[in-house]
């Protein structure tokens, strides 16, 4: 088990550092698989025999063991490195598999809950943080780009992901419900290997690296870009750490109200709308997603952490609106409105990490990007309640069609309001809560700056 050690990844002199991403991706290509869950939605119902809440519960307690498992096994991913992180996320990933088709296989839906929610939640959570840091130290001179690369491949997860579990769901019984098991194993095997493939491959640079031919700058027009390192523990005594929590919170607040109800809600929008093109509008919202996190974070390289999530949740505020008031009136500008609004979702994923990165330096970066995910976790609980919440008391009353939403939209319009006025109260961490210039010896790669762009 020693070469999963730290000290085993070292990259050797003349590493090409694009070989990193592609591990990376591996791994988020792989965990990604849970935002095509719903595919098993209706087999699940079919096989227990219960209500769409209990079956809803399996993956909202996977994102909330993301978001436990990242913040709490953060600061151990720094301490023994990315092969060791990647390869116990594989480990938890494909043994939530094969307990919840144990479950299903069974009949015993809490079995079903302890794999894919609970063992396959905090492989999750460890996977998803497993190669962000790593990227960060590989790429010092284009965070924004480095954290889009490992955190595309979450978003992009369920592109591939759903129509191969429809295929193997549709080929393996006479009835999907028959064809649960033999999927979830298969799903499994596929996950094993390539999981295995992205810890094998993974690798840190030497102590002292940098890119060839890039130098540091010991200057900065960048308010908020950091020259100093903060450790995790004193991170979270800084109010930059829970206003960014707010951010977090927010943004995937309001990207969720999009996501959970996005093939009722353009059916409801537009009674013409078939099933076949509801779907196929899912599917562009997962490129959206996928497209943001890679398109957005590398824009922020130039633009600037805190004005790409003025962007965010400003002119996301704005297209919440517009949604509310217009979008009933054409199916254009709605899809082109909920495009770019799950665009920004995806991008404040990505981009959050380069914002701590340029806050509270690199040397526990990792660490404190995994506890602020316990923001997504708060996230994945209020986003559905509120949304659902608002639609039920809404049918309750007899409202239906685009009607049925307009209280959802503007209530997640008010909460990118209130991440707003958190991202404009963001400011330079003080620095007694800076390291010694001495204990950047420690970090693997010297602190570095990211973009040089001037903010306010």
């Amino acid at each position: 088990m020693r070469v999963l050690d730290k000290s085993r990844t070292v990259a050797p002199r003349g590493y090409n550092r694009w070989l990193v991403p592609p591990a990376a991706l591996a791994v988020h290509l792989s965990i990604g698989q849970v935002y095509a869950f719903s595919v098993f939605k209706n087999p699940l119902l079919e096989r227990f025999g219960t209500s769409h809440t209990s079956v809803a519960v399996i993956f909202s307690m996977a994102i909330v063991m993301l978001g436990l498992s990242a913040a709490f096994g953060g600061k151990w991913m720094e301490r023994n490195g990315p092969r060791k992180a990647m390869a116990l996320s594989a480990v938890c990933w494909v043994t939530g598999f094969l307990v919840a088709a144990l479950g299903v296989s069974v009949g015993q839906l809490w079995i079903v809950y302890l794999g894919y929610g609970l063992i396959g939640g905090i492989g999750l959570g460890i996977g998803y943080i497993s190669p962000v840091s790593t990227l960060i130290k590989w790429f010092p001179d284009r965070p924004g780009l480095a954290t889009g690369l490992a955190i595309m491949g979450f978003g992009g997860g369920a592109l591939v992901a759903s129509p191969l579990t429809a295929k193997l769901l549709e080929t393996y019984g006479a009835t999907p419900v028959d064809a649960i098991v033999p999927t979830m194993l298969t799903l499994a095997a596929v996950y094993a290997v390539l999981m295995t493939c992205g810890a094998v491959t993974i690798r840190v640079p030497q102590p002292g690296w940098r890119p060839e031919g890039w130098t540091p700058p010991t200057t900065s027009t960048n308010k908020m870009q950091s020259h100093a390192d903060v450790r995790v523990g004193n991170a979270v005594r800084t109010p930059q750490f829970y206003l960014l929590w707010i951010v977090l919170f927010t943004n995937v607040t309001a990207g969720i109200g999009i996501l959970e109800q996005a093939s009722p809600m353009i059916q409801d929008f537009f009674p013409s709308v078939t099933a076949a093109t509801a779907a196929g509008f899912v599917g562009l919202l997962s490129l959206a997603n996928m497209g943001g996190r890679f398109g957005w974070s590398t824009t922020s390289d130039k633009l600037g952490r805190k004005r790409t999530y003025v962007m965010y949740l400003g002119v996301g505020a704005g297209l919440y609106g517009l949604l509310a008031a217009l979008g009933s009136s054409s199916v254009g500008l709605f899809v082109a409105l909920t495009f770019v609004i799950v665009s920004f979702y995806g991008g404040g994923f990505a981009t959050i990490p380069a914002y701590l990165k340029d806050l509270f330096g690199q040397l526990e970066v990792g660490a404190i990007h995994g506890r602020l995910l316990t923001a997504w976790s708060a996230a994945g609980v209020a986003g559905p309640l509120i949304v659902n919440g608002i639609a039920d008391a809404r049918s309750a009353q007899g409202v239906t069609g685009a009607e049925l939403y307009l209280p959802s939209l503007v209530t997640m319009c008010c909460v990118l309001v209130v991440g707003f006025v958190a991202n404009m109260l963001v400011r330079p961490v003080a620095a007694r809560y800076h390291e010694p210039a001495d204990a950047a010896l420690v970090a693997p790669t010297p602190v570095a700056v990211g973009a040089t762009s001037e903010e306010s």
